[in-house]
């Protein structure tokens, strides 16, 4: 995507959230009315730029990015300098959790397929698996927290402990987001919207992909930084 197009896109956006039109010419004559239903459109066919999905999707996984980078860097810091850092066992059900969520990815994208080639029953059921991956995924987390429970380890207890606990449970609500898409995509009648079944699954993906990236990168860095 030509940086160009994703500067538009991000101005878009920017007008939308403020009202505003400064810096764009006005169309059809009608002296950049605010109240235009065009404003936010492809005014070349009337319907919302797929692009524009794809830069809004894009702008929230760099600011949940930003958001974990900042704890991440924390808990470097703390690890290298504190003389009160204690180690705790990783309950082994977040490597299965693991599997599931990078499992969840395949089948997401085997269902994507499925729909390319206007398989919807295959879509549907694919997709719905994805779904229950997902949650499944959320149910481990909380099994794993229940199992530092059970051992007498709190988010209070250790500054590694409590670091744990914030870093799954941050994820854990994101994930939920995710969840809360691919519910919104395989429900959703898509017939009479500007939106596409594939383009909302196709940004869904996007932001599925990128959950499951972030959760090998956090538990990779609390088994070994624990």
């Amino acid at each position: 995507m030509p940086p160009a197009s994703i500067l538009d896109d991000i101005e878009l956006i920017i007008d939308d959230i403020g009202g505003g039109g400064g810096s764009r010419p006005p169309v059809r004559g009608d002296g950049g009315d605010d109240n235009d239903p065009d404003r936010g459109r492809d005014r070349s066919w009337g319907k919302p730029s797929p692009r524009r999905y794809a830069t809004a999707i894009a702008l929230a996984m760099i600011s949940i990015l930003m958001f974990f980078m900042a704890m991440v860097a924390a808990f470097i810091v703390l690890r290298a300098t504190s003389g009160k850092w204690v180690t705790f066992h990783v309950p082994w059900i977040l490597w299965l959790n693991t599997a599931l969520l990078l499992f969840s990815s395949l089948t997401l994208e085997t269902a994507r397929k499925k729909l390319a080639a206007s398989d919807n029953r295959g879509f549907r059921q694919l997709w719905f698996l994805t779904t229950g991956l997902g949650l499944l995924f959320v149910a481990g987390q909380l099994a794993a927290w229940r199992s530092l429970v059970d051992q007498g380890v709190y988010a209070s207890s250790t500054l590694a402990s409590g670091f744990f606990y914030v870093f799954t449970a941050a994820h854990a609500l994101h994930l939920l987001g995710g969840i809360c898409a691919l519910f919104y995509v395989g429900f959703r009648n898509f017939d009479k919207g500007d939106v596409t079944r594939a383009l909302a699954a196709e940004v869904t993906s996007y932001y599925w992909h990128f959950m499951d990236a972030l959760w090998v990168f956090l538990l990779l860095l609390l088994y070994f930084g624990r």
